[in-house]
């Protein structure tokens, strides 16, 4: 059987998966990647269920565990293990990849994992404590398993991290920036993903300036010119920018002082209330999920919609700025891909820029690769393109393996 790569996606109640053979690496190369399977453990701790597809998209694994015989990401883990295994007659992956959400200042590019970057990538747990816990998890999980196999950690900062001086600096004084208190951007996975695509997707606008909507639980958006970030709404950490799920987005950091200092709340309760219960969860008071949202008619639904678009509007203009001008909007991620009633939304509130949506491309079914659903003569261009984080790590991860190959 070939080589294989896995890439580990972990969240606090899912692990998102791909598994990718390792083909025509002889005479030294590193060889090319074909996608063997895709799945997730998902619902860990409470239903979990293993799902997995083959390249195909048939369906090869569906089983369900009790809570107890899941219940937390360790066991998700072996549990994949097991599976993975059994179906690849005990052989274990030649390398892991692994998103890894927060890479902090000292990590502009995806890194072998060895004892030293494992202790400074917990050290920036606090900073992403939504998604670095649990990122790190596998991480943890496979070096005691399997210690000489390969890791890699990619990182969702690190296609931010050529941005202009001016756009990662905030107002501040010059030792907390030499501290690492700066704008990183977030989601760089897959907007590096779609700028690799592109000139095969949509060569026309591969090297224009695109903003990049990245909308899904977590959103945002990054100003893209010639294939490389420029500027991104979020910032320090995963809060900033858009409204999301259950954050916030941008937030007067008066506020913060304002609960500290006026309400009484300590830091971990700000804290729960900013990753937990804000964003279109607070503003409706019903639900995280757009789908929900878009089908009640609860007023407070409405609001949560309404902000979130208004919010998307405006950083879409902010970033048209940044790049002196739009060729093209993409739109990605769950909400971006699946949901065209609010990509008509923001497209008609930035019909100024010169977008004009083709309504009935804009409502067919999801098809994959890149769909145009602007008009012809739109002078803004309006994609629709699946993103594939797992891809872009399994893709780095060769390139780290076949460096260390030739060694």
């Amino acid at each position: 059987m070939p080589d294989t790569i896995l890439v580990a996606n972990a969240g606090s109640s899912s692990i998102k998966f791909q598994l990718f053979n390792i083909v025509g690496a002889a005479s030294g190369g590193t060889g090319s990647l074909d996608l063997d399977l895709k799945g997730q453990v998902e619902g860990i701790g409470s239903h979990p269920r293993l799902i997995a597809r083959n390249a195909r998209g048939e369906v090869v694994a569906d089983e369900s565990f009790t809570a107890a015989d899941v219940p937390d990401a360790q066991a998700a883990l072996r549990q994949l293990g097991s599976w993975l295994r059994a179906r690849h007659g005990g052989a274990f992956p030649v390398a892991v990849g692994h998103r890894v959400v927060h890479g902090g200042p000292t990590y502009d590019t995806h890194v072998a994992i060895d004892d030293d970057v494992l202790a400074k990538l917990e050290d920036l747990a606090p900073l992403a404590p939504l998604h670095q816990p649990n990122n790190l998890l596998p991480i943890r999980a496979i070096r005691v398993a399997q210690p000489d196999v390969l890791q890699v950690a990619c990182f969702d900062t690190a296609f931010h991290r050529g941005h202009p001086e001016v756009a990662d600096r905030y107002a501040i004084p010059e030792a907390l920036y030499r501290d690492g208190v700066r704008r990183y951007g977030f989601h760089g996975l897959s907007y590096e993903y779609i700028a690799h695509t592109l000139p095969a997707l949509a060569p026309e606008i591969a090297d224009g300036r695109l903003v990049v909507a990245h909308l899904g639980s977590g959103a945002s958006m990054c100003a893209i010119r010639s294939g490389r970030s420029l500027d991104s709404t979020m910032g320090f950490t995963a809060l900033d920018g858009l409204p999301m799920g259950t954050r916030p987005g941008q937030l007067d950091a008066g506020v913060i002082l304002h609960l500290l200092t006026s309400m009484g709340m300590t830091a971990d309760a700000i804290q729960h209330l900013l990753y937990h219960d804000c964003g279109l969860k607070g503003l409706s008071g019903i639900s995280n999920d757009v789908r929900d949202l878009l089908g009640s008619d609860d007023p407070r639904a409405g609001l949560a919609l309404d902000y979130f678009v208004y919010r998307s509007s405006l950083a879409i203009g902010s970033l048209a700025a940044a790049l002196e001008g739009l060729d093209a909007l993409v739109f990605t991620a769950g909400i971006g891909e699946n949901a065209p009633a609010i990509r008509a939304r923001i497209c008609r509130k930035a019909r100024w820029l010169g977008i004009e949506l083709d309504e009935a491309a804009n409502a067919a079914v999801p098809a994959a690769g890149a769909r145009l659903i602007s008009i012809r003569a739109s002078r803004v261009k309006v994609y629709v393109i699946p993103t594939d984080e797992e891809r872009m790590i399994a893709h780095h991860t060769l390139e780290i393996l076949g460096r260390q190959r030739r060694r």
